[in-house]
């Protein structure tokens, strides 16, 4: 979806409560002193986004997804958590692996599968092979094949949900994906939790790809390819650091607060046809993996129902993310499959 697109599908949706006071505001008021601390290649912005769209899904006992815009001291906007394709309906959702939101609990992958519409698997190549992928993404992914758009995940927040997507393709073929940690105080990456009102929430992704034999092609794993476009909270920018295409965060604190209001954010533009088959991903830092418990999903059924696809005894697949899986809020991956 074009970044025009998405601003005019936000206008229209805040037109209604135009009347209303907005309940945050963009503060650009970041000290001279503070951004000559900053040596990266970020636009820097501080403080609570402006919302431009509330609960653009809605789910019992779920957290609010709402989306903001702010704008950077290099006078740029910036759409957060991320300038994503959910409310586009051309962008086809993912099947549901486990959905509680819309009570598809399911048991194990056979059910779900049993369930799954055959007719909305996507024809990246016509006369290709049918391949299934298993997702656990927190919180919300983009999935393309070859630059075609496969599936999105329903439930942008939460509840904890997983999903299946379905394509037909001619190998090699090139996977990408778009993933976003949401946030409730948009701007600053942060959340209730903890005992604190802005905390930094952590995120992590897990995928499984198989053949049309149900023989497993492919795992997330540290051969795919991660780079970061948003990392927030930041307290004190002298933290971060990057080296060559590396965007460090490691040195950051993480412990959040009582107020955010302060708080900045990193941002990065977006490379052009990121998606696409013959983008060069080359110079990208590899994928960070992370344990099961490192993640926290061992408590999670839209995890445990599926541990014998996830976990694997002949290929357990890892969590992926950037470098820090809990202040870098949206991450692009990519992978290959030969």
């Amino acid at each position: 979806m074009s970044h025009h697109f998405l601003l005019f599908t936000l206008l229209a949706l805040t037109m209604g409560c135009a009347d209303k006071k907005a309940q945050t505001s963009t503060n650009n008021s970041v000290k001279t002193s503070d951004l000559s601390i900053y040596q990266g290649t970020a636009s820097i912005t501080q403080g609570i986004a402006s919302t431009q769209a509330e609960a653009i899904y809605s789910c019992n006992r779920g957290r609010k997804t709402d989306i903001g815009k702010i704008t950077s001291t290099d006078q740029k906007e910036w759409i957060v958590p991320a300038e994503t394709n959910y409310l586009d309906s051309e962008f086809p959702f993912a099947a549901d692996l486990f959905n509680s939101c819309e009570g598809m609990n399911y048991k194990n992958a056979e059910e779900a599968l049993s369930h799954y519409d055959n007719s909305s698997i996507i024809a990246v190549d016509p006369d290709g092979e049918v391949f299934t992928t298993y997702i656990f993404a927190d919180n919300y992914f983009e999935m393309y094949v070859n630059g075609i758009p496969v599936g999105k995940d329903k439930v942008p927040f939460t509840q904890f949900n997983s999903s299946i997507v379905k394509f037909k393709a001619k190998k090699p073929f090139t996977i990408a994906m778009k993933l976003v940690d949401w946030e409730e105080h948009l701007g600053v990456g942060c959340e209730a939790n903890r005992g604190k009102p802005f905390h930094a929430g952590d995120a992590g992704m897990v995928a499984v790809i198989k053949d049309s034999e149900n023989n497993i092609i492919a795992t997330t794993d540290e051969n795919w390819k991660a780079q970061t476009f948003y990392t927030a909270p930041i307290v004190d920018l002298s933290c971060v650091s990057e080296e060559g295409n590396y965007r460090y965060s490691k040195n950051c604190s993480t412990e959040g607060g009582q107020d955010g209001s302060s708080f900045y954010a990193l941002h990065w533009e977006l490379p052009t046809d990121w998606m696409k088959t013959n983008f060069d991903d080359s110079n990208w830092p590899n994928a960070t993996t992370f344990s099961n418990r490192e993640i926290g999903v061992n408590n999670k059924p839209a995890y445990t129902n599926f541990t014998s696809v996830f976990d694997a005894t002949e290929k357990d697949a890892k969590f992926i993310w950037s470098t820090n899986v809990v202040l870098d809020n949206e991450v692009l991956v990519r992978y290959t499959i030969k």
